[in-house]
């Protein structure tokens, strides 16, 4: 079987750093090219002990200009055959905080630049490098249906503006809250959505990208930033939730994650997996005017990043 490229955010910890584990086991073939801020390394060696084959570029996902300039590096390796031609990309990595005043150097709101701006970048950098049957798998959330047959009323519904208020800090109501922090998150997701719809539609039909949902996860590290009473209850109380349809165990999560970025999973581009299965995402994640502007927004991210 030819040998064929992977890139991968959120390799570092959770679900992101069991499904890798997963896809290097099951496929030697792949050369899985991790982008990350740190304790990619450690990773990259743990694979490496499983027979895997890695590259690691340190990229801070919540800077536009360096996901830009690591695509580029990506780009720059493909084309000088150090790196085996792109099979597809796993856009894992997210982040959640206690409020919706995270600030990144360059001044967005942290979580909408990670876990979407920095999707939208490295997909639209890489899309041409992608080969014939390549797929993209972008992790969303349940936590954008926003009721609580989903979410059991943990996270808040997505309330959605215009994505450059989004994109700054203070977005929501009350913006130094956990509820602002759980908003954004939700929000975020919905527009990860969007996103996978806009692209489905531009993206070569050579080309399929499909969000993933893995489920409540507990123990992934996504409320490292709660606080002690929050990492408590996730930690200790939630677990029990994997015992019920509700959650699902990190093993699951990763295993579903590597079926569905190795192909496994039948779906068709711009589709919404849930665990292993595809399914309808919320009604209000159909919204084309909201995708529209979404991408318009994020294009011009990238004619900036291009000047």
């Amino acid at each position: 079987m030819p040998i064929r490229t992977l890139v991968m955010t959120g390799a570092t910890r959770g679900i992101g750093r069991l499904a890798a584990a997963n896809v290097v086991s099951r496929r030697p073939d792949i050369h899985l090219v991790l982008l990350a801020r740190g304790g990619a390394d450690d990773v990259a060696a743990e694979l490496r002990s499983r027979g895997g084959t890695v590259t690691v570029i340190t990229t801070d996902l919540s800077s536009p200009a360096e996901v830009y300039a690591s695509a580029d590096r990506v780009t720059a390796l493909l084309g000088s055959g150090d790196l085996p031609p792109l099979a597809g990309i796993i856009a894992n990595a997210g982040i959640q905080f206690t409020s919706a005043l995270t600030t990144t150097a360059d001044g967005y709101e942290e979580t909408f630049a990670v876990n979407v701006l920095a999707n939208h970048v490295l997909i639209r950098s890489l899309t041409d490098s992608l080969q014939d049957g390549a797929r993209i798998t972008v992790t969303s959330s349940d936590t954008h249906f926003g009721d609580l047959r989903h979410n059991l009323g943990l996270v808040p519904a997505p309330a959605w503006r215009h994505p450059a208020t989004l994109a700054a800090p203070g977005a929501f109501p009350d913006p130094g809250s956990a509820v602002a922090g759980r908003t954004a998150y939700s929000t975020s997701k919905l527009a990860v959505i969007y996103l996978v719809h806009a692209f489905a539609r531009q993206l070569p039909d050579s080309v399929q990208i499909v969000s993933y949902n893995p489920g409540f996860v507990p123990g992934t590290g996504l409320a490292r930033d709660a606080s002690r009473f929050e990492q408590f209850v996730v930690s200790r109380v939630m677990p029990a939730l994997t015992l019920t349809p509700i959650a699902a165990t990190k093993s699951a999560a990763a295993r579903h994650l590597a079926d569905v970025a190795l192909g496994s999973v039948v779906a068709t581009s711009g589709d919404y997996i849930d665990r292993g299965r595809v399914v309808r995402s919320s009604d209000e994640s159909f919204d084309r005017a909201r995708e529209n502007e979404l991408w318009d927004y994020a294009e011009q991210l990238m004619t900036d990043l291009r000047c």
